[in-house]
């Protein structure tokens, strides 16, 4: 079949695949505060619409690990409007899903729980702003998994080594391998790929008639040497790869020659820096998937709000601005304000052509003074479009080009590098900020017990996870380890020999990753314990607290006794519900006949190397 709406049949999946929806963000901005809940809903609406067989998403569905009551509402709102319902799921689970959902207390896929009715099931893994966290391992998609409202999946309980195990779909004559790992530290599965315990599992059965279609959410563009994941460290027998993480939409499907896998990089549905990679227009991909041949058809948010930018170079304007003009800064000044408005008049143009996009754009004009220029205020320029633009705050970005200086005993030579903010195009990590403080501080201002490393993570779990205990357990952690290596040594009660074997001790730790994670492991896990023992003694104490108030405070009674304060009398609470009728007593049976059947158990082996997979873009 040539058309691809002529393929809406039993052999083809429609798939609905989004990543990096990132809800709540910026939830209580006044302009701002609604638009990722807004562009939610407007890709449910799709999937109902095109009455897709599933939804796929590839990690950060919401934008905070602990998300807001408002965000979770909200969410729950939206996914009991659009993915509940009576249309019949039409495809199947093979695999045994206690190894895909062994994690969850409901190690099945939701639409074949017999007490809800699930129209459009949604796959997802999580993202690292959703990632799980705490001493339980949760994250905020366990919740819509408890729930019942999606299905996560992708997840590792180990990390030391990985297995893959994929959930084996079938509609009609087309099988489907859906692969997920969600987030883990780049420099972390980075070392597991080039130690080889990264492991995708294959059914044995006719292994090479599924489409394997694999989703991740890590970096893709290398923010170091080891920050980020090769393409070439994926299994050559994947078909497609949905990647997110990133933000920039790459959603049409790019070939990798080396591996013959495509690559689909949907990009965020929400602009959360005002960089050129979010300038690009939004959109979600609608895949369908026949036998071992597949499409995508792009679909354009029409509800994400716009975003223009451009960028000025005043040096190259020698005919408009001369530094030593005592009025440049006026003329700089007059010179942005016609780039905003052209901008802003483009916006208004864009938005009379859709009517769902919100009304004031996003706006950004860097500006780069380099050259004797001298930037003029922000904040005053700023008041002249705070009822035209969403973002008047941030408008007018300055900056300068900077020149490294080259070293005389180094072989390297970077030349002239352009110095950009973490905001303006790549992202730095906290862990990384710490690393590059200590590599450039003093020498007395140096580390000399602990790593830069662990610190950096430590530092990582105060800021993005609130383990206030995050610090103060590594530190405690590393210096008992180092005070026992140091009894083991039975070193000298010499300053300058401590110093010298605490110093190659802490070098021996740095080039021993694995024992470092360990250590940063083991130091997360007495925070959480240690967190989870304060609450429970904050539970108890306020108990007593209630106790106290409850004896003390009750002294105007008639005889002057005190009156006891009496606990557990609920009046015959216990009486609800007991002439309710049952509920979910017939099975629905979707996808499979009996629950039973879609548990049951399936072999994998291990990727050996399997044949290179010729262009499954044609003829579909």
């Amino acid at each position: 079949m040539s058309a691809i709406d002529s393929q809406d049949d039993e052999d083809t999946f429609k798939i609905l695949i989004a990543t990096d929806i990132h809800l709540g963000y910026l939830e209580k901005d006044p302009v701002r505060g609604n638009d990722t809940f807004v562009t939610f809903n407007e890709i449910l609406d799709h999937a109902q619409k095109n009455e897709v067989d599933f939804v796929l998403l590839g990690g950060d569905l919401f934008h905070d690990n602990k998300p807001s009551r408002k965000t979770v509402h909200s969410c729950l709102e939206s996914l009991r409007k659009h993915c509940m319902g009576d249309r019949p799921v039409q495809f199947e689970i093979l695999s045994d899903q206690e190894v895909n959902f062994h994690y969850s207390k409901f190690p099945w896929v939701n639409y074949q729980d017999r007490n809800l009715n699930i129209s459009i099931p949604i796959f997802s893994i999580h993202g690292n702003h959703d990632d799980p966290t705490g001493a339980d391992a949760l994250c905020a998609l366990d919740i819509l998994s408890c729930a019942g409202l999606l299905n996560h999946f992708g997840r590792s309980t180990s990390v030391e080594k990985i297995a893959i195990s994929p959930i084996l779909l079938r509609k009609g004559r087309t099988k489907i391998a859906l692969y997920g790992l969600g987030a883990i530290p780049d420099e972390r599965l980075y070392r597991m790929f080039v130690n080889k315990q990264v492991t995708m599992l294959r059914p044995k059965e006719d292994e090479d008639s599924w489409f394997n279609l694999f989703v991740i959410h890590q970096n893709r563009s290398k923010h170091g040497a080891t920050n980020y994941i090769p393409e070439q460290f994926l299994d050559d027998f994947i078909n497609l790869v949905v990647w997110g993480h990133e933000h920039e939409c790459k959603i049409a499907p790019f070939q990798n020659e080396q591996q013959c896998f495509y690559v689909s990089q949907p990009g965020s549905s929400v602009v959360t820096s005002l960089s050129p990679g979010e300038a690009v227009k939004k959109h979600i991909g609608l895949l369908h998937v026949k036998g071992k041949k597949m499409k995508m058809h792009n679909i354009a948010l029409e509800t994400v709000r716009t975003f223009y930018m451009e960028d000025v170079v005043l040096a190259d304007h020698p005919d408009l601005f001369n530094p030593d003009n005592p009025k440049v800064t006026q003329a700089i000044q007059a010179f942005c304000m016609e780039k905003v408005e052209l901008m802003l008049e483009n916006a208004e143009r864009e938005r009379l052509g859709n009517p769902r996009q919100p009304e004031k754009p996003l706006i950004r004009l860097r500006v780069d003074y380099t050259g004797g220029f001298e930037p003029f205020s922000v904040h005053r320029f700023s008041q002249k479009f705070m009822d035209r633009v969403a973002n008047p705050k941030d408008i007018i970005y300055f900056f300068r080009h900077r020149e490294q200086k080259e070293k005389n005993d180094s072989d390297l030579n970077f030349g002239k590098l352009v110095s950009r903010p973490a905001s303006e195009g790549m992202t730095l990590r906290v862990e990384d900020l710490v690393k590059q403080y200590f590599q450039t501080a003093e020498t007395k201002l140096q580390l000399s017990l602990l790593t830069e490393r662990g610190m950096g993570e430590a530092v990582q779990e105060f800021v993005d996870k609130e383990e206030k205990d995050a610090i103060e357990e590594l530190v405690k952690f590393q210096l008992e380890k180092t005070q026992r290596f140091l009894k083991e040594r039975r070193t000298d009660a010499e300053e300058e020999k401590i110093d010298e074997e605490v110093r190659k001790f802490r070098e021996s730790r740095k080039r021993n990753t694995e024992e470092e994670d360990e250590e940063v492991r083991e130091a997360m896990t007495r925070a959480r314990a240690h967190r989870s023992e304060d609450a429970i003694l904050v539970a108890a104490s306020s108990d007593e607290e209630l106790m106290d108030t409850g004896i003390k405070g009750t002294g105007d009674s008639d005889d002057g006794l005190p009156v006891t304060l009496r606990r557990g009398r609920g009046r015959a609470r216990g009486a609800r519900g007991q002439n309710s009728t049952a509920r979910g007593s017939s099975r629905r049976g979707r996808g499979s006949t009996s629950q039973e059947s879609a548990t049951s158990s399936r072999t994998y082996k291990p990727v050996s190397v399997p044949a290179k997979n010729l262009s499954i873009m044609d003829g579909l």
